[in-house]
């Protein structure tokens, strides 16, 4: 997977002993356009063609409460049925990553000088729940309405329907029906905190990348 900036100016962007020449107000200008190219490339890899589905990190398999149906079937040699549901379920979420975007740049911009400060000295995923904090509502509220229409579109929610009720059918079994478009819309949200978080905490560690005008600016000043 290419990786992003989000995390990966966040530490240098502290003030070194000395240095007068980096104003706060720079700081949180370096570090939320840091934080907007992370989220502009994070948004742009988890919503293009098998984001989701081919990121095991993220891939979202059939929920919890299903298992067993999934298992069920491919037994009666229906895997084929599970497969499709599958992947319809991962092109769900791809799609609502599309829209994730503005709503992580409206958290960003959003940022007080107060947050920067705790994000900067905060722990490795400091930035990552912050957007989780101020986003979630947000993005489940944009997210569910796409999720919905993407399942029917690719007839995810007619897969499922199909294998809950071939299971449901199978005497003695206990019967299930978890709510397949909240789990979805969920579990795409959770998928882009999770490859934010990762590499937050992965790229914390190494070298600047001058990105732009302004973070060639600061980290000029700091001596980075």
């Amino acid at each position: 997977m290419a990786q992003f900036n989000l995390g990966k100016v966040l530490d240098s962007f502290k003030k070194p002993e000395g240095n007068t020449s980096l104003s706060e107000g720079d700081i949180v200008k370096g570090l939320k356009e840091a934080l907007t190219v992370g989220i502009s490339n994070g948004s742009a890899e988890a919503s293009k063609t098998d984001g989701f589905f081919k990121n095991e990190l993220i891939k979202i398999v059939v929920p919890p409460e299903a298992q067993k149906v999934a298992e069920t079937l491919r037994k009666l040699g229906l895997g084929s049925e599970v497969d499709k549901f599958t992947l319809s379920l991962n092109r769900a979420a791809e799609d609502a990553a599309k829209k994730s975007k503005p709503i992580f740049v409206k958290a960003i911009t959003s940022m007080t000088i107060t947050d920067a400060v705790s994000i900067l000295k905060g722990e490795d995923d400091a930035a990552t729940k912050y957007l989780q904090k101020t986003t979630n509502t947000d993005l489940y509220n944009t997210f569910f309405p796409v999720v919905d229409s993407t399942l029917s579109l690719n007839k995810a929610t007619q897969y499922y329907g199909d294998m809950v009720k071939t299971y449901n059918a199978i005497p003695l079994v206990k019967k299930v029906n978890p709510d397949l478009k909240s789990y979805a819309t969920q579990k795409t949200i959770d998928g882009l905190y999770l490859l934010i978080a990762q590499e937050e905490k992965k790229i914390r560690k190494d070298p600047v990348a001058r990105v732009s005008s302004i973070l060639k600016t600061v980290f000029g000043q700091s001596g980075k």
